[in-house]
């Protein structure tokens, strides 16, 4: 297929809660490392023609930071609520190690600078103490039984209210498997506190009745909306979208007619959607796993982030796999080249 070229000066949009740089200079391509657990960072200045940082490598010390397995996976960033620092969210998870796809919990990550990290980690297993909110309501009886906390994002939810009436809250989503008490994967979401040290006990997203993993929710200037592309693990399998008012739903069961097609019987997750500047119009970046090795591919969408066409595969990331994309500063872009290169 023809590639597309990206002739505007790229803009990512993220959703209208979070500042962004004025001037946007480049972008940071943070995801999982096809050839490890842990998180690598490349760089492009047109979100096109992209290049390692440390040559594909961690950016961090995964093993000290992810506390429960050593691994880190589906890497999501973002910026964080006073647009000073930054903050992602991972799954904690080491494949290598464990010999197996279960998993416990999650990190949350911290940086100033986006080259010094500091985390905490949630093991789910621990049940109701590990959260900061001992009076809501337990989506489980007994939470040992969580074996997959997997693909967590995160967004800033400036009207979520706290017990104490503080406003503002980072909206935490992610999918959720307790053998002994569910059938299957469901998305689940928490808040977080603005240190981005504390969560909320998980309460469930949606439930359509089968497994669905990889959520990923963009707000749809066009049309007002919330927008989610997700992976239906039961059912027909593929990526698909579906809208809501707002971030904690209802959220739809997705018409069939949005299914991202265009890939035939090729097996895809991990969506990541995006916008370019001076084009109303959606990239989605997303996981192509029936190839081996397995693509990371982008793909065109229309204003309405639907009608998913001409996928090409991404230039210049040594080893891209499931990950998320954030705009940058010249200072931030140049800090990030100088820190990896010295």
């Amino acid at each position: 297929m023809k590639r597309i070229l990206l002739t505007a000066v790229a803009v990512l949009m993220m959703l209208p809660a979070l500042p962004q740089p004025k001037n946007i200079y480049g972008y940071l391509y943070c995801h999982m490392s096809r050839k490890g657990e842990w998180t690598a960072f490349a760089l492009s200045r047109d979100a096109e023609n992209w290049h390692d940082l440390n040559n594909g490598n961690e950016v961090y010390d995964t093993k000290a930071l992810s506390r429960i397995e050593g691994g880190a996976r589906d890497a999501y960033i973002n910026r964080s609520a006073d647009g000073k620092g930054f903050v992602m969210v991972t799954t904690d998870m080491c494949v290598a190690n464990s010999h197996k796809w279960n998993n416990y919990g999650m990190d949350l990550l911290k940086s100033d600078d986006l080259c010094h990290w500091s985390s905490v980690t949630f093991d789910f297993r621990k049940g109701p103490q590990i959260f900061c909110d001992p009076e809501s309501p337990d989506v489980y009886k007994d939470y040992s039984g969580i074996c997959r906390v997997w693909a967590p994002q995160v967004v800033w939810d400036k009207d979520y209210t706290w017990k104490d009436g503080t406003k503002g809250g980072y909206f935490i989503y992610y999918s959720l498997l307790n053998k002994p008490e569910d059938k299957y994967d469901r998305v689940f979401y928490s808040y977080a506190d603005r240190s981005f040290t504390k969560i909320t006990k998980p309460q469930l997203l949606f439930d359509w009745g089968y497994a669905t993993i990889d959520a990923d929710i963009v707000y749809v200037k066009a049309d007002g909306k919330y927008h989610m592309m997700i992976k239906k693990e039961g059912g027909q399998r593929g990526i698909f979208a579906t809208c809501s008012d707002k971030l904690t739903g209802p959220w739809p069961e997705p018409d069939t007619k949005d299914y991202v097609k265009f890939e035939g019987n090729k097996q895809c997750e991990g969506a990541s959607a995006f916008q370019v500047a001076g084009d109303d119009t959606w990239r989605v970046g997303y996981v192509e796993y029936s190839s081996n090795p397995t693509k990371y591919r982008i793909c065109r969408a229309d204003k309405n982030l639907r009608n998913f066409h001409s996928p090409t595969d991404i230039k210049g990331v040594s080893d891209p796999q499931h990950g998320s994309f954030l705009p940058l500063s010249k200072k931030e872009y140049l800090r990030l080249e100088k820190f990896w290169n010295k």
